[in-house]
């Protein structure tokens, strides 16, 4: 059924790369669609030999992509893990770097109109069912990827992709905070559990014997630290309403301390059981919006901001981030700079059994 490859848009958006494909093109059968997209990526893996994946979770992602279902929006956004070494493909969660290079690929598959020199694209995330807006260079109609942006983690500089979010308060969770505390206590570590945008169980990196400054190397291999961790999250899944996330790939764990370079706060990523590059987006606004609850293991260690910006501090750099306060303080949106380049449009090919 699919000798004559499958029409991709390979991009990468922010600090990921991703396979970017229109609903039609796929089985609309979900065990079908996965199947096929684990031999497409060359999963299960470690290396993704017999695939395009780039063998690290980074560069083992997928956006599918449909016109809207909702009048409030211009695109449905699926967002897809493709697990490296297990047969699994995750919707569990959204994805804020893959989903900068929404709007461009919308465009470029006719999906948007381009419309003057920005065109704004409302972007509905089917994983969350929460819509983000993202303003794309286009002059002369066409999607413009050269820029003087920069963002952290990716050389050079493109175009930049601001993007923001509104009413992402309880994403996946239901609750920004779903067991109503800023602090639980896990295996006798204090840990807030909150979602603005995505699923976070947020510690301190010195309850676990760490600076908070080491690198995603040390990190990887300290196997007795990831053990712990993942005890932790499997015991904070339920009580976050996401059940068992034995299979899941989220909450992610995400350990904080001091800034070191002038941001607001450091952090290490655990997305779950690899340490992240960077951080991702919506897990930076979510750590953002921790450092303001009193009782977080965040708030302490940050450095406040007076004007809503967050510069959140990962292994390769730091990540700008804002958020749109209420006068009570509360959140209201969220919003961050991004850039997207194309890297390859053409068909792809992919070694499965016929259906």
């Amino acid at each position: 059924m699919y000798e004559d490859g499958i029409p991709c848009l390979w991009m990468r958006g922010g600090t990921s790369k991703g396979a970017y494909f229109l609903a039609d093109d796929l089985p609309g059968d979900p065990g079908e669609r996965d199947a096929l997209l684990l031999a497409i990526m060359g999963s299960p893996d470690p290396r993704q030999i017999d695939g395009i994946g780039g063998a690290d979770p980074l560069t083992s992602k997928v956006a599918v992509l449909s016109a809207s279902s909702r009048e409030d929006a211009d695109v449905d956004y699926l967002f897809l893990q493709v697990f490296v070494d297990q047969a699994l493909v995750s919707d569990a969660q959204g994805c804020g770097n893959i989903l900068s290079g929404v709007g461009p690929a919308a465009i470029e598959r006719c999906l948007v109109k381009a419309s003057g020199e920005i065109t704004p694209v409302r972007i509905h995330m089917v994983n969350s069912g929460e819509v983000a807006v993202a303003r794309i260079e286009t002059p002369n109609g066409k999607v413009n990827y050269q820029g003087k942006a920069e963002i952290a983690g990716v050389p050079g500089s493109h175009a930049a992709v601001p993007l923001l979010f509104v009413n992402i308060a309880g994403s996946m969770c239901g609750a920004l905070l779903p067991t109503g505390n800023e602090v639980d206590i896990i295996d006798g570590v204090e840990a807030t559990l909150i979602d603005n945008g995505m699923p976070c169980v947020i510690m301190r990196a010195s309850d676990f014997g760490l600076s908070g400054t080491e690198s995603r190397e040390a990190l990887e291999v300290n196997e007795g630290l990831k053990q712990r961790i993942e005890v932790i999250r499997l015991k904070a899944g339920p009580m976050m309403n996401l059940g068992d996330v034995s299979a899941a790939s989220v909450p992610k764990m995400t350990l904080v301390s001091e800034p070191r370079t002038g941001g607001s706060i450091g952090t290490r990523s655990f997305i779950p059981h690899r340490v992240h590059a960077s951080v991702g987006v919506l897990a930076a606004v979510t750590v953002a919006t921790a450092t303001r609850l009193v009782r977080s293991p965040a708030h302490a260690l940050a450095h406040a901001s007076t004007d809503g910006r967050y510069r959140i501090e990962h292994p390769t750099g730091d990540m700008e981030v804002f958020l749109d306060l209420a006068a009570d303080g509360s959140v209201r949106g969220a919003g961050t700079i991004r850039t997207a380049r194309k890297l390859f449009d053409g068909r792809v090919f992919a070694n499965v059994p016929a259906w």
